[in-house]
């Protein structure tokens, strides 16, 4: 009886010893919330080491595309998240604007100022890189063979009529990482140059994804051959959603390279394991885990042999023109709202008007017909606003508008306006058209296609 006794008491003792131990370890243990637009595929290896080192510290992440991210910081406003870890400058930019983050102390990694003309940091001080993202081009092979497509070199291959209907893309007011390649071509070849790129790219696109991975997944599974993305997401195993192994990604002479970059949010509750994190991410092994294959991108820390360096080779859009995040950041909801409305719902319409030009103009042209494809030519890509226009528009008018928002009266007008302008140009595109077709009607050009 006596040891029944001792045995029953000796499980009692040790409920109330290990009891209070768990509760109190459980109790210490530091929370971290980081919001990220990167997949599990980039950010576990992340968060497993450095709960390894940092036992103390639990990690929760919050994944979203990064324009859902930046609206998710901009209006969870009594939210707890403590980081902003993404690959959108104009992203940091815009919360940066809206007073969302914190001043942050650069680390030293060794890595120049400037990468291909670009700061690594923020000169301001509220974010900072910490890899390089490449943009570029990603096709499949068997389906560009299948269908007898040259491989696309640059960004002015895509304008070639060879590739219509065999381009896949996603919207920039879905995915920052599309808003910036876009700014960025605007940027470098000139408001009016850079939105006739586009229309032209418009019209060879086969489909405008829902999201940024879709874009990857949709060249894996052949739907189309060829898609227009960041490096990471061109063979992620958690958005190929197929068999990737067939994508292949290139960074085309004219490609354009920027730091991926991490930051604090001013309203971090855990403001002292957010430093902790961008320590670890900037660190030795942080830096090295860059080199994951599954991770893939450049690291800045100049002891790696593939860390990015002050004196690149790779000629980049960003090397030769140093790209302005503030004007993009400044102008977000404008870009969006025109590549909307002109090149994403006007997609068919795209596609059929410069595919009939491109017909029209390989014929024998005479003077009179060749003057007025050129009109038609230059109207096609004229965007709906001119530089000076959309210079001049009040800053409320070109600002991203958060989700659920209501528009005002006057943002309302200028999306009409904007609308409007867009439908009378394809209109008078449709009429040259037609004028310059050849008496005999061997194309169908004098039919009304629609």
């Amino acid at each position: 009886m006596g040891r029944v006794i001792l045995t029953a008491v000796l499980a009692i003792l040790t409920l109330v010893m290990c009891a209070p131990i768990g509760a109190v370890q459980a109790e210490d243990q530091e929370e971290l919330s980081v919001v990220t637009s990167y997949p599990p595929s980039f950010f576990e290896p992340f968060r497993k080491a450095f709960e390894v080192e940092n036992p103390g510290i639990r990690t929760t992440i919050i994944q979203r595309n990064t324009a859902s991210a930046s609206r998710f910081i901009l209006e969870k406003r009594g939210t707890s998240a403590d980081i902003f870890w993404a690959s959108s400058p104009d992203s940091f930019e815009l919360l940066k604007q809206k007073d969302e983050l914190s001043k942050i102390a650069a680390r030293p990694t060794g890595a120049p100022e400037k990468v291909f003309g670009y700061p690594v940091n923020d000169p301001e001080g509220y974010y900072l890189g910490f890899a390089l993202s490449g943009y570029g081009i990603v096709y499949n092979a068997a389906y560009l063979a299948q269908n007898r497509l040259p491989v696309p070199k640059n960004w002015q291959d895509l304008l070639d009529p060879v590739y219509s209907g065999h381009i896949g893309i996603t919207s920039p007011s879905r995915s920052g990482t599309t808003h910036l390649i876009i700014e960025a071509l605007l940027q470098t070849y000139g408001w009016e140059k850079g939105w006739a790129m586009l229309s032209q790219m418009g019209g060879n696109l086969s489909t405008v994804t829902a999201r940024s991975f879709g874009v990857a997944a949709g060249v894996a599974q052949r739907r189309f051959g060829i898609g227009i993305t960041i490096d990471f997401l061109a063979k992620a195993p958690d958005f190929a959603g197929g068999d990737n192994i067939d994508n292949i990604f290139v960074l085309p002479p004219d490609s354009v390279y920027v730091p991926a970059s991490i930051a604090i949010l001013s309203r971090a509750r855990n403001k002292k394991a957010a430093e902790r994190f961008v320590d670890f991410l900037l660190s030795p092994r942080g830096q090295a885990l860059l080199l994951d294959p599954a991770i893939g991108r450049i690291p800045l820390a100049a002891h790696l042999p593939t860390a990015a360096g002050a004196d690149g080779e790779t000629e980049g859009l960003f090397k030769s023109k140093t790209f302005d995040p503030r004007l993009s950041a400044e102008r977000y909801g404008l870009i969006n709202l025109i590549f909307d409305d002109y090149i994403v719902r006007r997609r068919a319409a795209l596609a059929r008007l410069w595919k009939r030009l491109a017909q029209l103009e390989a014929l024998d042209n005479q003077p009179e017909r060749a003057s007025t494809l050129a009109r038609a030519r230059r109207l096609l890509g004229t965007p709906p606003l001119s530089a000076g226009e959309a210079e001049a528009l009040d800053r409320s008018l070109k600002a991203a508008l958060p989700r659920g928002m209501a528009r005002s009266p006057e943002q309302m007008q200028m999306a009409r306006d904007l609308r409007n302008t867009i439908e009378h140009n394809l209109a008078m595109v449709e009429n040259l058209l037609r004028t310059a077709a050849p008496p005999r009607d061997d194309i169908g050009f004098n039919r009304d296609p629609r």
